[in-house]
């Protein structure tokens, strides 16, 4: 039998100080194509899993299935969210998968436990259409070019440095326990800057209240923020599972 895997989790937070062998039922919940949910147990942990045909499609809707899983059972537990389209073809690929990153899994719930990460998204305006329009380079090769060039190096350098500057700044407002900070250039100009933190579940009310402060000392950028989430960002950097 295949199984979909949706996340890891302690078993404990479903069956208590009983430590099953066999696969559970999660009551209430139902994942991709409304399947039922069940508990996998490898010894302290559980993998959260809904059978599987090798035939079925993923589809949009199974993204949003998927992620409600995983929120659900992060409402009550530490979770280690799977990527989305994780199937393992048999119990057997299923138990070796975990037993090959049992060290690392614990670490994590671990590490983790207590903790949700919350999302920042800023857009930071760098310019008008003007200067949008400027850096398309030149067609033909020559001076002209390589001074479009060393241009719009110089424009990215700035851009790359302003980032930093305003990630060390939200880091000091927010003041996270951890961070994970990406950037990209817009098309439409400017950039947009994504940063994930991870804080402790009690902190979540004072850090939704340094939004509003944030947003007064970053008047030049649009801000969003979401969550609490899983931990996505935060996870092992490289998890050997066996997969299909």
């Amino acid at each position: 039998m295949a199984w979909y895997a949706y996340c890891i989790t302690e078993q404990r937070a479903f069956q208590g100080e009983t430590r099953s062998r066999r696969p559970f039922l999660v009551s209430e919940l139902h994942g991709i194509d409304g399947a039922e949910v069940y508990g996998y147990p490898s010894g302290e942990l559980a993998v959260i899993v809904s059978e599987y045909r090798p035939s079925a499609e993923l589809s949009q809707k199974a993204i949003l299935e998927h992620a409600h899983v995983v929120s659900e059972c992060f409402r009550n537990t530490t979770v280690l969210p799977f990527r989305f389209g994780t199937v393992f073809d048999n119990d057997d690929a299923l138990r070796r998968a975990v037993r090959a990153n049992r060290k690392a899994f614990l670490n994590s719930v671990e590490r983790l436990r207590g903790k949700a990460e919350m999302h920042l998204k800023l857009i930071v305006k760098d310019g008008s259409l003007r200067e949008a329009i400027e850096e398309a380079l030149p067609a033909v090769v020559g001076s002209e070019y390589l001074t479009k060039l060393r241009a719009k190096a110089a424009r990215q350098r700035e851009r790359q440095t302003k980032a930093r500057a305003i990630s060390v700044q939200v880091h000091k407002l927010f003041h996270p326990q951890q961070e994970e900070v990406s950037c990209k250039k817009l098309e439409s100009g400017g950039m947009l800057i994504d940063i994930a933190h991870l804080v402790d579940h009690k902190s979540i009310e004072k850090y939704q209240a340094r939004y509003e402060a944030a947003t007064k000392q970053l008047k030049d950028c649009q801000m969003a923020i979401s969550g609490p989430w899983p931990p996505y960002h935060f996870l092992p950097g490289k998890w050997r599972t066996i997969a299909s």
